[in-house]
């Protein structure tokens, strides 16, 4: 029974730790949707405005996926503080290349996780993170469908307009051509 005890985690404190960065990452995530929310409101993009709060939500929720995960294993989640979050953008453009840079370096961040996790053969947390893997793949392509509007669509005249309109429209469905 002391074996059982002393193995308190099934995490090692590297994973731990690692996981433990990545929750703040996601929160860091969520404020900076939040942000940029609040941006595109104050601006007058309204669908774009709602498309970032949801994307705040959607990153809310990623965090406490991860939190609840390092506690079913054991671990201790740390509630992150979280602050520098920009709030003013020079353009509408740049809030959503902002937006497809940070989901990158979230994608990136879990696959430094992983590599971890292959090192210390954690299959069971490299399987959790398959999850987050195939949800980057919809966060990263619905980013750059965004900044192609701007290409496509352009921002003279009413183009900002149309293209806050067909933000909200932007979908990704697995396995189909877009």
């Amino acid at each position: 029974m002391k074996d059982l005890v002393r193995h308190k985690s099934l995490l090692s404190t590297e994973i731990e730790s690692s996981l433990n960065q990545q929750i703040k990452k996601e929160a860091h995530s969520s404020s900076l949707y939040l942000a940029m929310a609040s941006w595109c409101d104050r601006n007058g993009f309204d669908c774009s405005a709602q498309y970032f709060y949801d994307q705040s939500e959607e990153e809310r929720k990623h965090q406490m996926k991860l939190f609840h995960y390092v506690l079913d294993m054991g671990g201790t989640a740390i509630s992150p503080d979280i602050n520098n979050i920009k709030i003013e953008y020079m353009s509408f453009r740049e809030v959503f290349e902002d937006a497809l840079e940070q989901e990158i370096a979230i994608t990136q961040s879990f696959k430094n996780i992983a590599a971890k996790c292959h090192k210390e053969q954690d299959f069971v947390t490299l399987e959790f993170l398959n999850w987050f893997f195939k949800e980057q793949r919809e966060e990263e392509f619905k980013a750059r469908r965004a900044l192609e509007l701007f290409d496509l669509i352009g921002e003279a005249g009413t183009g900002r307009w149309e293209i806050d309109r067909h933000i909200a429209k932007i979908k990704y469905s697995e396995g189909e051509e877009a």
